[in-house]
Order: C-alpha cells, then structure tokens, then sequence
C-alpha cells in the first residue's frame, strides 16, 4: 500500500478532475465539488450533504439524542418544538423532513409546519406534532429533523 500525505492539490485549470480508485471527483468552481453517483450523473457534494439534523426524546424535559449544527432546541408548547440552528441558513427556501416515533400511536403521527417568518426562518424551525386520530398536538417519544439547502 502506497500513502501520499500533501496540504493542497493544485490543478492545471479551472476544472481539475481528480480520480480516486475508479471515481472520479471533479472540482469545477471555487466552493463547489461534485463526485460521479450512480451511472454518469454527478452529485454535488454541498447541495446533497444535510446542513441539520437533530434526533430527540420529546415528552418530560426534552433531551437531543444527536445532532448536527443545532445550537439548541426549545420544548414551545405540547407536541410543538423549535430547532434553533447553530449556523444559519442562506434564506428560508431549504428542504426539511420531520418524523416521530409516539408509544401509544407509533407510525400513526403527522407532522405540520406553520409557513410563516416566525418559526420558519434562516435560524429556526418549528415542528409540530399532532395525533391522526385524535386531531390533537401531542409530544412524541422520539422526534427526529433534517434540513437540506444552503448555509449562510
């Protein structure tokens, strides 16, 4: 086995293609880095990495099981919590997928988000949690966030 240890790896031009095993990875702008995914297609690194996510246990006093760029996360009322991000999102376009675990209703809850500045911003985001069959806000045993688009 061969180790190649260097600090940077300079190209000839603008679009410098760099092969690792049979991969190719291709830096064609400054900050942007693609890699090949499936077939031919390419994939950019930034845009397909999560910039949050966040799992938790939502009933008594919260508590973050893991995380990733969470500086915090707010028990707001029943079955209503805020994700506060440690670095902020470019603006309030991003992607996000919520899910929940309950005991009583496991696979039975839904998630909202109200669509307006307050709790849907480039620092924070609210989910809410509510019981398809009683219609009512309920705190979850394990909630879990994650958010997709670009930092700021």
């Amino acid at each position: 086995m061969s180790t190649l240890s260097v600090d940077t790896i300079t190209g000839k031009s603008t679009s410098t293609n760099l092969t690792i095993g049979s991969t190719p990875v291709v830096s064609s702008s400054a900050n942007s880095l693609t890699i090949r995914g499936e077939g031919s297609n390419q994939t950019s690194i930034q845009q397909g990495l999560a910039k949050c996510w966040v799992g938790f246990v939502g009933t008594g006093t919260i508590s973050v099981s893991d995380s990733f760029n969470l500086s915090s996360l707010n028990d707001d009322d029943t079955g209503t919590y805020t994700a506060n991000f440690s670095t902020n999102m470019a603006n309030d376009d991003y992607c996000w997928s919520a899910s929940m675990k309950d005991g009583t209703t496991q696979g039975r809850g839904r998630y909202s988000c109200p669509q307006n500045a307050s709790t849907y911003s480039t620092s924070a985001f609210q989910m809410e949690f509510q019981n398809d069959t009683t219609s009512t806000m309920q705190d979850v045993d394990h909630g879990a966030l994650t958010v997709t688009g670009d930092l700021a």
